[in-house]
């Protein structure tokens, strides 16, 4: 099953990368892992994926210890900082920083592992209460500046989900203020090179208005079931 999802959700997003003049070796796809075993992620990487996203740092960190010499985590859930520790240890990449008090939780913790931590800055792009990230361009500002201040903390791009909707409009323009952000911070000296957006139900989208970094989980391990406890490992 995976490898038959996995080559259509290929085939989609180069037909999509042929579409727009875009080569598909700039967009980075992420397995979103969360709630699947380390037997589907093995398969997955089998089939050549390297990239896997995770939202709780437990999880991230005992699948780590199994899987850590075969593929690159990445961090995309709300992070509070007692778990910092956690998962600068397993994570190539944290998505979800949203403030400076975050920052500076990671950029200690990588600072005791002698690691330069890669992230990315949360922004929330639309109005629904459940969506975490900076509001304001003022405050993401401030926010970048800071963390290119910090020795332990390498800031390469934005990150955003978009609201759970089926307007297309409201969707691309979720995307699009994303891109025109990273833009404009660019404008300001920053040198933000990633984009992460797009899931299952809308990467299409996210592919058209810039996205570098695709979190995609049902289309490529088939429909979660929260109700099963996840696997011991």
């Amino acid at each position: 099953m995976i490898a038959e999802n996995l080559k259509i959700l290929n085939e989609r997003i180069k037909a999509k990368c042929d579409e727009l003049n875009r080569n598909p070796e700039e967009i980075k796809l992420i397995a979103v892992s969360k709630t699947y075993g380390v037997d589907a992620i093995s398969s997955a990487n089998d089939f050549g994926l390297k990239d896997f996203g995770e939202n709780k740092a437990q999880e991230l960190r005992d699948k780590y210890n199994v899987l850590s010499d075969k593929v690159n985590w990445h961090f995309i859930g709300n992070l509070q900082r007692n778990k910092v520790k956690y998962v600068i240890k397993a994570a190539a990449l944290i998505h979800s920083v949203d403030s400076i008090t975050l920052a500076d939780e990671i950029n200690k913790q990588a600072e005791k592992l002698g690691k330069v931590q890669k992230i990315l800055l949360e922004v929330k792009t639309s109005y629904e209460e459940s969506k975490a990230g900076t509001e304001d361009e003022d405050t993401l500002k401030a926010l970048a500046e800071h963390c290119g201040s910090l020795k332990n903390v390498y800031l390469i791009g934005l990150m955003t989900m978009a609201p759970f909707t089926n307007d297309e409009k409201i969707i691309r323009q979720s995307f699009s203020e994303l891109r025109k952000l990273k833009d404009r911070l660019n404008e300001h000296g920053f040198n933000l090179s990633e984009l992460s957006m797009g899931m299952t139900n809308d990467f299409e989208i996210a592919v058209e208005e810039g996205a570098t970094m695709l979190r995609i989980g049902s289309a490529i391990f088939g429909k979660r079931d929260y109700t099963k406890q996840q696997e011991q490992l």
